[in-house]
C-alpha cells in the first residue's frame, strides 16, 4: 500500500499550471520563473535541506514520486529543478562553514553544477583559484551557487573534487540550444580565477564513503548517512518514468476517438494499437516497481545508519539505467502508433517522446556503460576505471 506523501498532495495543486506553460518553457530555453515560484510555494526546493535550516528531509521515494509527476507535467523543468532541490543533499556533506554561508542567510538558496572534472585550479593560501568553462548547468539561471568538478593533486594522486562558488564569482554563458529538455536551461558557467576556500571543497568519494567534511553533523538525519550519487542521480529515472506514464495516457487518451483517414475504422479497437498499449503498460508498470524497491532500499539504509556495499551500489546505479531503458521502449512503441499528427510541434506527444528519451543520455543512466559494470561486478571482476 502507498503510504501518504504530503509534498505530493501539494505539489499536485500547482502541476496544471506548470503543464500550462510547457510550450512557453521550450520557448524560452529555460524554468520560466512562474513555475519556480510555484515550486517554492509547495517547497519541493526544500525536500534534502537540512532541518536544521529549516528544511524538510523528506525520503528518497517520497521525492522521486514528486519528480516523475512533475515530469509528467514539464520534463524541462522536472530536469532543472529536481537536480537544484538534490544539490541539497550533497551540499548537506560539505563543511558547516561551507553550509552556513549557503543557507545561513538564506535557507531558499539553491546550487546548480557541473560536475564532471574538467575544471582547472592553482593552489592558492587556504584554497584554490579555480576557471574553466563548465558545461551542462542545468537550472543555472535559478541558481545562487554552484557546485563544480575538478582533478585536485593531492600527494601525487589526482583527487575528484566539487567546489562551492557563489552566483557573483561565475558568468553564465547562453549557448542551450537542443531537440530536448529545451527548457532546462542547461548553459555554461564562466569562471576565471575564482579564489574557494578550503572550507568549500570536497572529495566526491569521501561523499561516498562517510568521510565528507559535513559527515556526523546530523546524526538525527535518515536522508545524510548515505552516498551522495544515488541521490544527485535519482531524478533521471524519476523523470524517464514520469515522462512513460504520462505517454501512456495521451496515447489512451488519443486514441479513443481516432479513426483511419482513407478507411474511417476507429483506431481504438485495432488489435496492433491494443498490444502496443498492453505491452507498454506492463513495461512501464514493470519499471515502476523496479525503481520502487530500489529507492526504498536507499531508504531503509538511510534509517539504519547504513552505507551500501560495492555490490548494492552497482544495482543502485545499473538498476534505474535499466528502468530508463525500459520506459523509452515503451515510449517509442506507443510513439510509433500515434499516426502523423502527434509529429507537429504544438502537440505534446512529441515533446514527450523527445525529453524521455534525453533521461537516457546522461552519463549515469547510459546502458551501455551500465551493463558493463554490472558485468563485471557479477563475474568477480575490478571496476573498470573508464567507466563512470
Amino acid at each position: 500500500m502507498k503510504t501518504i506523501n504530503p509534498m505530493l498532495q501539494r505539489l499536485r495543486e500547482v502541476l496544471p499550471q506548470i503543464a500550462a506553460n510547457a510550450e512557453k518553457t521550450e520557448q524560452i530555453r529555460q524554468m520560466p520563473e512562474e513555475n519556480v515560484r510555484l515550486l517554492k510555494s509547495v517547497r519541493l526546493h526544500h525536500a534534502f535541506l537540512p532541518k536544521a535550516y529549516g528544511g524538510l528531509e523528506i525520503s528518497l521515494p517520497e521525492f522521486t514520486d514528486c519528480i516523475a509527476e512533475l515530469a509528467g507535467a514539464c520534463c524541462s523543468t522536472a530536469w532543472a529543478f529536481s537536480l537544484l532541490c538534490t544539490h541539497n543533499h550533497q551540499l548537506a556533506m560539505f563543511s558547516r562553514q561551507c553550509q552556513d554561508e549557503v543557507w545561513g542567510n538564506n535557507p531558499d538558496a539553491v546550487a546548480c553544477s557541473s560536475i564532471a572534472p574538467i575544471g582547472r585550479y592553482e593552489e592558492a593560501d587556504g584554497g584554490v583559484l579555480f576557471s574553466g568553462d563548465m558545461t551542462w548547468s542545468s537550472g543555472c539561471d535559478h541558481a545562487d551557487w554552484a557546485l563544480v568538478g575538478f582533478n585536485r593533486e593531492v600527494d601525487g594522486n589526482k583527487v575528484y573534487c566539487f567546489a562551492a562558488i557563489p552566483r557573483q564569482d561565475y558568468q553564465i554563458v547562453d549557448n542551450w540550444h537542443s531537440m530536448a529538455m529545451k527548457g532546462s536551461g542547461t548553459k555554461t558557467l564562466e569562471i576565471r580565477k575564482a579564489f574557494v576556500p578550503e572550507h568549500r571543497i570536497s572529495a566526491a568519494k569521501d561523499m561516498m564513503e562517510g568521510r565528507s567534511k559535513g559527515y556526523g553533523l546530523y546524526p538525527d538525519s535518515d536522508i545524510y548517512t548515505t552516498p551522495y550519487r544515488p541521490y544527485f542521480a535519482s531524478g533521471f529515472a524519476a523523470m524517464a518514468l514520469g515522462t512513460a506514464e504520462r505517454m501512456l495516457e495521451i496515447y489512451r487518451e488519443y486514441n479513443q476517438s481516432r479513426v483511419r483517414a482513407y478507411t474511417g475504422a476507429a483506431v481504438k479497437i485495432s488489435i496492433p494499437a491494443l498490444t502496443r498499449l498492453a505491452e507498454s503498460t506492463h513495461q512501464v508498470k514493470a519499471a515502476r516497481a523496479f525503481l520502487e524497491a530500489t529507492w526504498q532500499e536507499h531508504k531503509e539504509h538511510g534509517e539504519q545508519r547504513k552505507y551500501p556495499d560495492p555490490e548494492t551500489l552497482i544495482y543502485w546505479r545499473t538498476n534505474q539505467a535499466y528502468a530508463v531503458k525500459m520506459c523509452n521502449e515503451a515510449t517509442d512503441r506507443l510513439f510509433k502508433g500515434l499516426g502523423g499528427s502527434n509529429w507537429m510541434l504544438d502537440r505534446e506527444a512529441q515533446r514527450v517522446w523527445r525529453d524521455n528519451h534525453m533521461t537516457a543520455a546522461h552519463a549515469y543512466t547510459d546502458y551501455d556503460v551500465c551493463a558493463q559494470i554490472l558485468g563485471r561486478g557479477l563475474m568477480g571482476l575490478e571496476p573498470d576505471p573508464g567507466l563512470l
